[in-house]
């Protein structure tokens, strides 16, 4: 505090920890300050082409030097939204064994009243759990933009009231066309969706590679607009046609979006996902080739965070 006046320590101060409440903060702060890099969690929804169960699952997490996974929990997920309060909780203790986290579900999520949403909420945050990601909606035909905006809107509103009762947050991703179109794809419609909410209720899980699909160069400027919506960074690398490919052979690398996460100092997990055809149409579906293929894609990964891409 030598060149510091009290009143500019004060100041630094609060933004200092407004960014980190921003960003997810907390103990992952102290583990991204103590080793220098980010952590790196891995949307584990890759884990089910092979059918690991949470043992093996947290065993090549583990070997593949990842620091979690963001766990699906929803129809069709690593965990049925049924069999949460049982599951979840063995799926963690299996992680912690290894040193492991669960900062992260995706969910099926979008309302107060989807199935068994407050049991997932509760026995997330019995665990640890910072945020869950929404289910998606699909837009629809009939229904002008805006009257669907408004709709989700209010059911979020009491989404962002159980979650903060709870001590949790939600998160929507950015989500490009596959055959159907997501509200939300369009970052313009992300922001009337979230700008009216408390970040620590309803925030945003900002995905690059959809965001350049959807938006070209355009997404620097819907950035902007979000990022102090911004909770958690997905990342999947893609060629701007919409093509998914290996981690380094697409084009997000060259985008500058790392540098700019620098500038915000985020500091939560990311979420790193494996969109591309791993196993080669099946041919290399094995345990060895998945660990290598997370190894390669959180170095490639670990490397665009620490020097901005």
């Amino acid at each position: 505090m030598t060149n510091l006046s009290r009143r500019e320590f004060i100041a630094r101060t609060i933004a200092a920890s407004s960014t980190a409440a921003l960003c997810g903060g907390g103990a992952w702060s102290a583990i991204a300050r103590e080793k220098g890099e980010l952590p790196v969690v891995v949307f584990s929804k890759v884990y089910q082409a092979l059918k690991l169960n949470f043992e093996d699952a947290a065993a090549v997490t583990a070997e593949a030097g990842l620091n979690g996974i963001d766990c699906p929990v929803r129809i069709g997920g690593e965990i049925l939204p049924e069999h949460v309060a049982d599951e979840l909780p063995r799926y963690a203790a299996a992680l912690q064994k290894r040193g492991l986290q669960l900062p992260y579900l995706t969910t099926g999520i979008t309302n107060v009243s989807s199935p068994c949403a407050e049991d997932i909420l509760r026995t997330a945050k019995k665990l640890g759990v910072q945020s869950y990601r929404l289910g998606f909606a699909v837009r629809e035909a009939d229904a002008s933009a805006a009257k669907q905006v408004r709709e989700i809107k209010a059911q979020l509103k009491d989404l962002a009231a159980l979650n903060k009762e709870v001590g949790i947050g939600a998160v929507i991703q950015n989500h490009s066309p596959v055959g159907k179109s997501y509200v939300g794809g369009d970052l313009s419609e992300m922001l009337e969706l979230v700008n009216s909410f408390d970040p620590a209720q309803i925030g945003v899980a900002f995905d690059i590679g959809h965001a350049l699909v959807v938006h070209g160069d355009g997404w620097r400027q819907h950035y902007e607009e979000l990022k102090s919506h911004l909770k958690v960074v997905y990342v999947k690398d893609v060629k701007r046609a919409g093509r998914w490919v290996r981690f380094g052979e697409g084009d997000i690398a060259a985008t500058g979006y790392f540098k700019l996460l620098k500038e915000l100092k985020y500091q939560a997990p990311v979420s790193m996902h494996i969109e591309y055809d791993w196993a080669d149409g099946g041919k290399t579906k094995t345990r060895p080739a998945l660990v290598e293929v997370l190894r390669h894609s959180a170095r490639m990964l670990r490397r665009w965070l620490s020097t901005g891409g």
